[in-house]
Order: structure tokens, then sequence, then C-alpha cells
């Protein structure tokens, strides 16, 4: 009995799967939106005040940061709780493939996060005219919160690294 409790515990991790999989079509909506993005873009470029366009490559940049770790969700998890991927020899390898644990994983999502709370905040800060000030005050103290989350995540991984 407990053999069977045991090999279905394991092998419920490919219920992951899908999700991660799901993770590849939200990456496909992104980019969708990005290219959106760019067509809206491209036939005012002469008209677009430079604000405006800097707001608009500031939206593209948040969405390649997401973008990327969306990658780093998907196939890092899908590596670390599910299976090794089997690329080929001869086929491009990502040079961080098979070496981020679940703790570096989590370590690059915070940075991540902070980094796209970062893009948002100067977003705001570049619209600053159009924006009530309590708002503005609220968007620094949760990007603050994240930057603070994402040091004491960092601190706290460095010690339990550092007692083993």
């Amino acid at each position: 009995m407990e053999r069977l409790i045991e090999n279905s515990l394991y092998t419920s991790r490919w219920l992951l799967a899908p999700i991660y999989f799901g993770l590849s079509l939200g990456l496909l909506a992104l980019a969708f939106k990005f290219f959106q993005e760019v067509f809206h873009l491209l036939p005012n470029i002469f008209t677009l005040a430079e604000a405006d366009l800097i707001l608009v490559l500031l939206s593209m940049i948040d969405m390649a940061l997401v973008g990327g770790l969306l990658v780093m969700v998907m196939i890092s998890g899908y590596e670390n709780f599910v299976s090794q991927l089997d690329v080929d020899e001869g086929k491009e390898k990502l040079n961080w493939l098979g070496k981020m644990d679940s703790g570096s994983l989590k370590m690059k999502v915070a940075a991540s996060i902070v980094a796209i709370s970062s893009i948002h905040l100067l977003r705001v800060f570049m619209d600053a005219q159009r924006i009530e000030n309590d708002k503005i005050m609220w968007y620094v103290i949760i990007h603050m919160t994240f930057v603070i989350s994402a040091f004491a995540m960092g601190y706290l991984d460095k010690l339990t690294k550092h007692d083993h």
C-alpha cells in the first residue's frame, strides 16, 4: 500500500506538464500583444511625442521581461519538477539548462519581478502629470515591497547556502 501511494505521488508530478505547456500558450499570447503594439507604433512613429514613444517602448521592454520570466519558469520548472529535457547534441542549448534548481529559480523570478516593477514604475513616473500623487505613492510602496522581499529572499538563501 505504501509503495502504491509513493508511486502515485511521484507520478503525479506529470500533472504539472500541461501547466508548463499552458505557460507556453501564455508566451504566444504575449508575443501577439507585443507585435500588435509594434504594428500600432510604426504608422504613428513620426507623429508620436517623444514621451509617448518612450512609454510604448517601456511597455515593450516590460513584455520582453515577462516573456523571459515565462520561459525561465516554464523550462526550469519542468526540468526541476517533471523531467529532464532531452536536447540533442547538435542543437542549440541554453547555458543555464539543467543548472537552475528551485532555489535559484525563485531568486531569478524575484529579480525579474523587481525589474518588471521598475519598468512599470518608470512608466508611471514618465506619465506622472496624469496620475494622482497618492497612486504614485502606492506604486512606489508596492515596488519597494518587491525590492525588500527579493533582497530578504536573497539574504536568506545566502544564509542557508552558507550553513551547508
